[in-house]
Order: structure tokens, then sequence, then C-alpha cells
């Protein structure tokens, strides 16, 4: 997918005395709503925004109330990534979003290490045209899972409905359930673990509860069924930290079953006294519910069955 690239949009902005003394970036986000926060801050410190004439590289400037701000907008970067066949599992799609059923294994978006075979290299095959406001590697990404996390992941297609689900997600409006098989007993059927999750201290690949710098998380879960030294549990996300379930159960002593970075049991004892491999974090988003960034009629509402090898380790795992 290629953009045409037209001389960069300016936008000039009046600030208002009610203006005063807000940050330069939350202002701009509110007077420009189809550009997100995000794009906004890193415009601020590319040098993109100026204030009466001068660059301002501060996404914090606190303004005074008169000023007269410009924003230079770039058109979008061309599209690198080279659309893939690839058979994805389509839940739903119209002119503004797809909804697919991604499976274990899938890395979402190019990165280090994963610059092919990625499902944004199939939905561009699929789709052959996304919305651009995520950039050159995460176009129509508004939200992510684990590679090794199965399950529903809505995409945009049009830009309109990538800031409305940037929104939605924001503002918590998008219900979030998922299926996870987790090590031992929960102490308690339903819980609500609300502590903060931020970038673990030492191992920067791992994230951790941290009550000093980290930031709000909410996981409410369920337990469905009790197995052999094991609990299928329903969760539901209210907020969505980067690997917020697997970190808050880890920290109450409870790690997904495969999940090796955060303690969870590679191998497991069945009933019967055989071993078995866990290949992978139990983990699937198995629902998703909101109302349709654009359509805003109609409400939207996904599921995706467990798939076959997490239904394998709890036919296992069963007790008599």
């Amino acid at each position: 997918m290629t953009k045409d690239l037209s001389s960069p949009k300016q936008i000039e902005i009046k600030i208002q005395p009610k203006d005063q003394g807000m940050r330069l970036d939350k202002v701009l986000s509110l007077k420009i709503p189809d550009v997100s926060r995000t794009r906004l801050k890193e415009l601020i410190q590319k040098g993109q925004v100026t204030v009466n004439g001068k660059p301002c590289l501060l996404p914090r400037y606190k303004l005074k109330g008169s000023e007269v701000v410009q924003v230079l907008v770039p058109e979008p970067t061309p599209l690198e990534v080279v659309p893939m066949p690839m058979d994805l599992e389509i839940l739903f799609e119209d002119r503004h979003v797809v909804v697919v059923n991604k499976p274990a294994g899938l890395v979402v978006h190019p990165g280090a290490g994963n610059l092919e075979n990625t499902l944004v290299h199939g939905l561009l095959h699929h789709c052959e045209n996304l919305s651009g406001i995520g950039g050159i590697i995460r176009p129509g990404i508004v939200h992510r899972l684990d590679k090794e996390t199965s399950g529903v992941m809505i995409i945009a297609k049009s830009d309109a409905a990538h800031q409305a689900l940037v929104n939605a997600f924001k503002a918590r409006q998008v219900k979030k359930t998922y299926v996870a098989i987790t090590s031992g007993y929960m102490r308690d059927k339903e819980g609500i673990i609300n502590l903060p999750i931020g970038r673990h201290p030492v191992k920067r690949t791992k994230m951790a509860v941290n009550c000093a710098s980290g930031r709000h998380a909410v996981t409410q879960f369920r337990v469905e069924r009790n197995l052999y030294s094991a609990q299928l549990l329903k969760i539901r996300l209210h907020t969505g930290r980067t690997h917020q379930i697997r970190v808050h159960m880890s920290h109450v002593g409870h790690p997904l079953l495969g999940d090796s970075l955060y303690g969870g049991p590679s191998k497991v004892e069945t009933p019967s006294g055989e071993r078995i491999e866990i290949k992978r974090q139990m983990l699937h988003a198995e629902g998703l519910e909101m109302i349709h960034p654009v359509f805003t009629e109609k409400r939207l509402k996904f599921h995706a069955p467990i798939p076959e090898d997490m239904k394998r380790v709890i036919r296992v795992l069963e007790k008599d």
C-alpha cells in the first residue's frame, strides 16, 4: 500500500485565555482531534510545532493563553511492508474495520526480529488498505495481543475508525474478555486485582507490579473450573497495560501455564501421572464488545472459541 505524497498540512491555532497553564500537547490534542496525542508529541519533539514563530520541543510546555501555535503535519510515509497471502480467520469486516481471530504464534506487526510474516502483512494482502495513522509498521493497529496469545483483535481500515477506536480504548469503552489456565488454586472464586504495572526495574523485556511509578491496572477474574493443580479462569480487563494478565496472575502466585517469562510452568503433571509440555502461555482473547467506531448506532460483539491446544490442556487436566 502506497500513499501519494503531497505537501505537508499546516495547522494554525490561536490559543485562548482559558487554555492558560495547560500543556501544549494536551491543548493540541483537543484542537486537532483527528491526530492522536502520541503523534502530536512526536511532532513537537521533532520541531514540527512552533509557538509564536519559534520551535517548541517540549510537549509539557505550559501555555500562557495568548500564543499562536503552528503545527506541520507531514503526509504519512509510504508503507514499505509488503503484503503477504495468509490464511486469516475473519470474524467481521466492513469498510472501516476488520476483526480477526489471531492464532497463537503470529506476531501482530513488524519489529525487531520479526520483519516478515506478521498479522499486518496478511491484513495488507487481504484488505489492500489500512488506516495510515499507525505509521509504517503499524497500519490500522489500535491494540495488540502478544505473539503467543490467541483471540479477537479489531483493526482500523479507515483513519476515522482508527482515531475513534483509539479514543474508545482510552476511555475504557471496549469490553475485553479472556480465558486463561493458571497454576495452582486461587483463594477466592472471583475477585479484582488492582495493582499498578510498569517496566521491570532490571529485566527490560518484562513488566512488573510497580507501586512507585507503574500505571493504574485492573484485572477482574472468575474461576470457571478447577483442574488438576490448575484452574480455568474467565478474565475481564478494565485497563490495557502491556502483559497485564500475565503480570497480575504471576504477582498473586498463579502464573499462566506455559508463561516462562513470568514463572509459569512449561511442563505439568496430569491426574494419571503423565507430564505434558505446555508450548505457549495459556491465554486467549475470547470476546470483544463495543460500539462501532463510525456507525455509532451499531453495537459490535465478537466471540472466538477456545483454540484446540488450550482445549487439549483442559481435557488432560480435568479431574475425575
